[in-house]
């Protein structure tokens, strides 16, 4: 007699990526894995039985430096070519002053991101648009909110995967579990070193990074 499985639904993933924290995470022990493919690298995190909703990069444009702000946007086309969500926040110019001597100096920024990242998790955890998050930062102040999805919904959890260098017990304490980023997850999900966009205009890792 046959035996007929019946169709499990998959759980829904939601991949949160603190862009910042990630790069820097990154550049502090690995200095040539900068052109990562988000999308596969969300696609290797998730389980048989899940199933990718959507990958959400939180980051804001870099200002006054204008090699950096041309390599910071190849890699954002890269991404959206891709059909990553970009999420954007705000790089703002800081005064500094240095009590000891009086120097003064402008120091840039970047901000929202941790907001915009707790607002999304819980906003699309009241739409039920996941069953699981996975939040890739090691940002504490991302703690809050993550408590928050757990206590407010029973049936959502959030799964941390923590940049290199990056861990911290805050955000331990409150993911459903967590993991750290090796080496092999960022160097195998590289782009190809050129990357022809959907609008056919063709693009590649910037020499710095290469």
């Amino acid at each position: 007699m046959a035996i007929f499985k019946k169709n499990v639904k998959k759980q829904r993933v939601i991949v949160y990526v603190d862009g910042f924290n990630l790069y820097f995470g990154m550049t502090s022990k690995y200095k040539k894995i900068k052109w990562l493919d988000l999308l596969s690298l969300s696609k290797e995190l998730l389980k048989p039985h899940q199933e990718l909703v959507e990958v959400k990069y939180f980051t804001a444009r870099i200002k006054k430096d204008p090699l950096k702000q041309k390599r910071q946007s190849t890699y954002i086309d890269a991404l959206e070519d891709s059909g990553v969500k970009i999420i954007p926040g705000k790089y703002l110019s800081k005064p500094k002053i240095c009590f000891n001597c009086g120097s003064k100096w402008k120091s840039n920024e970047e901000k929202m991101t941790d907001v915009n990242i707790s607002v999304s998790l819980i906003i699309d955890a009241m739409n039920n648009r996941y069953d699981k998050a996975i939040l890739i930062s090691g940002d504490s102040d991302l703690a809050p909110p993550i408590k928050a999805v757990h206590d407010n919904f029973n049936n959502k959890h959030v799964i941390v995967f923590f940049p290199p260098n990056r861990a911290n017990k805050a955000i331990q304490k409150v993911a459903r579990s967590s993991f750290v980023l090796g080496r092999k997850n960022l160097s195998d999900n590289q782009f190809k070193e050129k990357i022809t966009l959907k609008n056919g205009v063709e693009i590649e890792i910037p020499n710095e990074w290469k």
